[in-house]
């Protein structure tokens, strides 16, 4: 390792290691943005991993009832300490999330909820449809995994647009608190009601 220099600045960028810093950039052919590429992509890897493991003991039970008095949701929102369930970003997130539920009103929390049954009926919907259409068999299937990702993100919370950044899918939202606060946070149940 005669050039140290390049390994410490990427470290310096990037906080990670400084093993996974010269593997990087020798990945990467001494790019350092590619390098950066690579080491966001394993780390967000491993912190899958890292998450998947990890158990959500605390959290919040939040409620939000819109101004018309009409329409109301109750969300669990789970996380691992009760000190991050009491932080204002913590409550802030559930509150939106709440709001969510009320705006958008999804049925099932993500597609793998949704019942096999709804799903085929939806599919063969598609696929009448694509075929009266005359569309070719080769690519009646990719246009219906599209269609498929559309229904899921009108029915599904997690795949939904955030009412406030359309940009970002609620899932999104979530990682992006997750990745603040260093803990495994998951929506648990929901539920809407509406007079």
């Amino acid at each position: 390792m005669s050039d140290v220099q390049p390994v410490v600045k990427l470290r310096g960028l990037t906080g990670a290691g400084m093993v996974d810093c010269k593997k990087a950039l020798d990945e990467a052919s001494g790019d350092f943005d590619k390098a950066i590429e690579i080491l966001r992509k394993k780390g967000e890897a491993k912190a899958t991993k890292k998450m998947a493991e990890r158990q959500t003991k605390e959290g919040i039970v939040y409620s939000y009832i819109h101004s018309n008095n009409k329409t109301g949701s109750l969300i669990e929102l789970l996380c691992e300490t009760d000190f991050v369930s009491r932080t204002d970003d913590f409550k802030g997130l559930a509150r939106d999330l709440a709001m969510q539920v009320v705006a958008m009103s999804p049925d099932y929390l993500s597609p793998e909820q949704v019942p096999q049954d709804i799903i085929d009926r939806e599919k063969d919907i598609y696929s009448e449809q694509l075929k009266n259409e005359g569309k070719p068999d080769n690519i009646i299937e990719k246009i219906m995994q599209g269609k498929l990702d559309k229904f899921f993100e009108e029915i599904c919370l997690l795949k939904q647009p955030f009412i406030k950044d359309d940009k970002i899918k609620v899932e999104d939202l979530i990682k992006q608190m997750i990745a603040k606060t260093g803990e495994k946070i998951e929506l648990g149940k929901f539920a809407r009601f509406q007079i």
